[in-house]
């Protein structure tokens, strides 16, 4: 039987277990530094141990659970390598697969949802799910005209076990928090809740994915499948195939892992440039790697239940203050942060400390191509989680505006996986093409006039 339709009990049972066994751990670990272990070998032990009972549950229970374990995936980086390992595997696991739901209850959704004789509209239909995730499960078929689908068929109950999980994680996300040094559970777990009616409703995941597609339908490097048909509950697309960025991310070739990098930062920034959209949910299992005759590869874009609607692109401060702060202009970059409410106004700060914090995190931008790396992200996490560095005691005193929320996070996920992926990326070629404000107004200008003027050759034709 699937995990969602559930009684409710077991589900909470099962959550309610996680803080009891963090403060079982707390005790054992206490014991062992009375028995002359170091602090920083227990914490260590406590800290594996408790992203392996955390990361199962989480897997196993689908739904809200499996959704924050899928957002806190891409964090892996951050971690210490030693820990890294056993809790590296977990994800993938979560990232990749969930116990599927009974053939009767997707025949059930789909004769309710469809109609009675369902099965006329495809050719063939796959009982077997080909991927199971967070609130729903895919299905391969054939659709009555030949082409080839994924029918994705959403969980009965999946609202109600969405809500109810992310409201119990929530109770304990101070428990969570050591988990992914630097990062502050509890705002990722609020915006997971705020986003759940979107989740569910595939029609307006419909809409996305078919702007995307249709804006995407002749890219050399990215593929974004159409949509096929959508109601309540079921969503077919033209189905891709291609290698899981999962699996990249373990056995790929440099070649693969450095292209599939600069594929994934060229769509992260170009995407709300071009369809007014940011698609937010960037864990591996939502991208595939696919052969390209002419490019070598093409990145494959799956799953746009969760998206921010950015008509007018990414915001045009982001590129500004991007630009200034490489440019070392430390005033104006501290101006231009209050003014966008970074900074609240009852808070002073020194602008070169601003400059100073801000440096380290922006060093992709500041050179032709960055390899992002594990101890990369783990040396940046390190920086402001210590308590007692400048960039910790600066960071608590910054703010984030609730519409910078999402691209927040949907650009520190990014970089988790490009530190996955161990990718080099020309990082500074995607945010002069796609980011509103980091080339600078004079040097559009002078690109618009030089596209503008006529070349040798035209004028020759002319004459």
């Amino acid at each position: 039987m699937s995990d969602l339709p559930r009684k409710a009990v077991t589900r909470t049972a099962k959550l309610a277990a996680l803080p009891i066994g963090f403060a079982g751990r707390a005790t054992w670990g206490l014991g062992k530094r009375i028995g002359g272990k170091s602090a920083e070998i227990v914490g260590r032990e406590l800290q594996q141990r408790t992203a392996e009972q955390l990361f199962r549950v989480l897997g196993e229970l689908k739904g809200g659970a499996m959704k924050f374990g899928q957002a806190l995936s891409v964090f892996e980086s951050a971690l210490p390598e030693e820990i890294a390992g056993p809790y590296r595997a977990a994800l993938t696991k979560l990232q990749e697969a969930a116990p599927p739901m009974p053939t009767r209850t997707v025949h059930s959704v789909l004769t309710e949802r469809l109609r009675e004789d369902w099965q006329e509209l495809f050719s063939e239909f796959d009982d077997r799910p080909s991927a199971a995730a967070s609130i729903g499960q895919v299905h391969r078929a054939t659709w009555h005209d030949g082409r080839q689908v994924a029918v994705k068929v959403q969980y009965p109950g999946a609202g109600e076990a969405l809500l109810s999980d992310l409201n119990q994680l929530s109770r304990f996300a101070r428990l969570l928090g050591p988990l992914v040094p630097g990062m502050d559970i509890k705002p990722l777990i609020a915006e997971l809740r705020d986003r759940v009616s979107e989740e569910l409703d595939y029609g307006l995941e419909a809409q996305a994915q078919q702007t995307h597609a249709e804006e995407f339908a002749d890219d050399p490097d990215v593929l974004i499948p159409a949509v096929v048909h959508q109601c309540e509950q079921v969503l077919v697309t033209e189905w891709i195939d291609g290698i899981p960025l999962s699996e990249v991310i373990a056995h790929g070739t440099q070649e693969q892992r450095d292209r599939a990098g600069q594929l994934l930062a060229r769509f992260l920034f170009s995407g709300p440039a071009r369809t007014g959209l940011l698609h937010a949910d960037p864990h591996p299992g939502n991208f595939r790697l696919l052969p390209d005759g002419d490019n070598g590869w093409r990145l494959g874009v799956l799953d746009f239940g969760t998206v921010d609607r950015l008509p007018d692109g990414l915001p045009t401060p982001i590129g500004d203050s991007l630009r200034m702060t490489l440019e070392g202009r430390a005033e104006a970059v501290y101006e231009l942060l209050c003014a966008e409410g970074f900074v609240k106004e009852s808070i002073d700060l020194d602008p070169d400390a601003v400059l100073d914090y801000l440096l380290p995190i922006i060093e992709p931008a500041q050179v032709d191509a960055f390899t992002f790396t594990r101890s990369w992200m783990r040396s940046q996490a390190a920086r402001v989680a210590d308590p007692r560095s400048p960039a910790h005691q600066l960071g608590k005193q910054l703010n984030l505006p609730p519409s910078y929320l999402l691209i927040h996070r949907v650009t520190l996920s990014t970089i988790g996986v490009l530190c996955q992926l161990g990718a080099t990326v020309r990082l500074r070629d995607e945010l002069e093409e796609w980011l509103p404000g980091f080339a600078g107004e004079e040097e559009v200008a002078e690109e618009e006039s030089a596209e503008e003027k006529p070349t040798v050759e035209e004028t020759a034709v002319e004459a």
